[in-house]
């Protein structure tokens, strides 16, 4: 049975926040549910009504075996009221293009319920509508921790070292120190740029890999002609296993669409008539597969015995793909 008095520690009005919560995540909340969710008597939840609708937030009753309590969407949109967890879900949502907007548990979908239950009239009809019964497929990448990149946000601000505790693309478990100078999201992958101690090197980390961190009192400054992004587009083509060197028959301005910062260090290659990108990777059957397959003009692998073995593999396959026999 429900405590008569609910959380000790709560007042009327953060009760009363609470009951609005609920009411905004759904068009029609019993009063039981209500109760249940305070940890309060019917009574009491009836109470609390009373307090947001004092407040101006418009509560309507619905009366019969099937009744409870909704929102009027017609009259005076009731207050927006976010946690810090779900703002900042919401935040990494709107930057990496999150899905998780269906689930009510997850962080940015408690917030856009709230967003669609603040809507009035026909424009929250509308959105409730879509939120429910369109869908969308998995991105495919792994979940990024709010608290963490809060953290690393944090260490950022105060520009204080932190020790990490990180996933290594093989699985392997690391810890180290870093400086941390900067969060570059690209392509919905938010990567760390940073200062890696005791081997004074630059890293570029993956941030839904950091396990665990630490804020030490260690201060640092980074450098005062930082270009976050820049350099982190020049780390991401550079600093992998194998080299690669490709030269196009085409000029520079040409190729400049096809090539992202990643695949390397374009170039103007002999009298400017064609080009060359720079390079390393860690995946040379990607590297020839997806990128190099998708540039149309003519190109030679100068550089890279592993580039070159996987583009030499790649034309054998396509060949015997369009031998009729």
């Amino acid at each position: 049975m429900p405590d008569p008095n609910g959380d000790a520690k709560a007042s009327p009005t953060a009760r009363a926040l609470r009951a609005l919560e609920l009411l905004q995540l759904r068009p029609l909340v019993p009063a039981g549910e209500l109760a249940a969710h305070l940890g309060v008597t019917e009574r009491a939840v009836r109470r609390y009504v009373g307090i947001l609708r004092e407040a101006g937030i418009a509560v309507v009753t619905e009366r019969g075996p099937y009744g409870g309590y909704r929102l009027d969407r017609g009259r005076r949109s009731p207050a927006l009221v976010l946690n810090s967890t779900e703002a900042l879900g919401l935040v990494m949502a709107a930057l990496d293009g999150s899905h998780e907007v269906g689930d009510v548990a997850n962080p940015v979908g408690a917030a856009l319920g709230k967003l669609v239950g603040s809507l009035p009239g026909s424009a929250g009809r509308t959105a409730a509508s879509m939120r429910a019964h369109v869908l969308s497929a998995p991105a495919g990448r792994a979940p990024l921790d709010p608290g963490v990149a809060a953290a690393l946000v944090g260490a950022i601000d105060r520009r204080r070292r932190v020790r990490l505790g990180y996933r290594t693309a093989a699985g392997a478990q690391a810890s180290f120190e870093v400086d941390p100078w900067a969060i570059v999201v690209r392509f919905g992958r938010w990567y760390l740029l940073c200062l890696a101690h005791p081997a004074e090197a630059v890293r570029t980390l993956r941030v839904d890999r950091v396990a665990d961190l630490t804020e030490l009192d260690t201060p640092f400054t980074p450098p005062a002609d930082l270009d976050a992004v820049a350099l982190l587009e020049h780390h991401l083509g550079s600093s992998w296993t194998y080299p690669t060197r490709v030269v196009f028959d085409a000029p520079a301005e040409v190729i400049r669409p096809f090539v992202p910062a990643a695949m390397g260090r374009l170039e103007p290659h002999d009298d400017g008539l064609r080009c060359v990108v720079i390079g390393s990777t860690d995946n040379p059957e990607m590297y020839a597969c997806e990128r190099l397959a998708a540039i149309p003009y003519p190109m030679r692998v100068e550089g890279g015995d592993e580039l070159r073995d996987a583009v030499a593999a790649l034309a054998r396959r396509m060949a015997a793909a369009a031998d009729p026999d």
